[in-house]
């Protein structure tokens, strides 16, 4: 997929990595990008639509995909990091609004008009989703939900024509890392690679220099070889032959037994 001539969504567009996004985008010649924050942005490119878009208020987003009329890109970038030792649930539940929650609801809505143009869904992760910072352990916690998640919607999208790619920095110079004593990649230089990666297909993608010392190491893991395997299960037995109610398997037959299963055998 190439960025020139697509309409993209970038949620949380007015600071970060999300702004260094929208104006990586223009540069490479997009047709249109909605800025999603939850307050109006204004920008002097007419290319860019603002959209108010609270990623946890349903209200908002309905609102919001109500004004876009195509779209090839969605990139779900939004997300909170208060520093946490989990000792409150609050803190926790709040992560998981935003960074997992969010990330859904607004997919889920705009996923009628990415199956449309048979699209991408870019979610913005962490290194934290698959190896937990003890400074801000909420925020693993979600975020390994999401890298979950995203995982999830790749096997199922992919009929649809859907590609789903996980965008896994390590530390990004933003107000989320300002007090962190630590080297860390400039948000343009992270939105360069981030966009160089959909091009590329990749379904990884390690926008920084630490990220990328451990890329080589991901992509030939036992674990990503499983997400492979796990994934051929899905050609076996379709979502979307699930029925839209109960537990999906009424009126079909079962095409995977439990013997087949490793995640489920004794």
């Amino acid at each position: 997929m190439k960025i020139e001539g697509t309409a993209i969504l970038v949620t949380g567009a007015n600071r970060g990595i999300g702004r260094a996004l929208v104006e990586e985008t223009l540069s490479r010649g997009v047709k249109r990008v909605y800025a999603a924050t939850r307050q109006s942005m204004a920008h002097p490119d007419r290319r860019v639509t603002s959209l108010t878009m609270d990623v946890t208020n349903v209200a908002q987003i309905r609102e919001a995909v109500e004004k876009i009329d195509a779209l090839d890109i969605l990139i779900n970038n939004a997300g909170v990091s208060p520093f946490d030792d989990l000792s409150d649930r609050r803190v926790l539940e709040q992560q998981l609004a935003v960074n997992l929650f969010g990330s859904y609801d607004v997919t889920q809505a705009l996923l009628p008009l990415l199956a449309r143009s048979r699209g991408a869904i870019v979610n913005i992760l962490s290194l934290a989703s698959i190896a937990a910072v003890p400074f801000s352990p909420a925020y693993s916690v979600s975020k390994a939900a999401s890298f979950s998640l995203s995982q999830s919607l790749r096997t199922l999208l992919v009929g649809r024509g859907v590609s789903v790619h996980r965008v896994l920095p390590g530390p990004v110079d933003t107000d989320m890392t300002r007090g962190l004593d630590i080297a860390k990649a400039s948000p343009e230089s992270v939105a360069r690679a981030i966009l160089d990666g959909v091009e590329n297909g990749e379904e990884e993608i390690f926008p920084d220099p630490m990220s990328e010392s451990v890329a080589e190491g991901w992509r030939s893991s036992a674990v990503k070889a499983l997400e492979r395997q796990f994934a051929a299960y899905a050609e076996a037995s379709p979502a979307s032959e699930a029925s839209p109610s109960g537990s999906g398997h009424e009126g079909k037959s079962e095409t995977i037994t439990r013997e087949a299963h490793p995640c489920c055998s004794a």
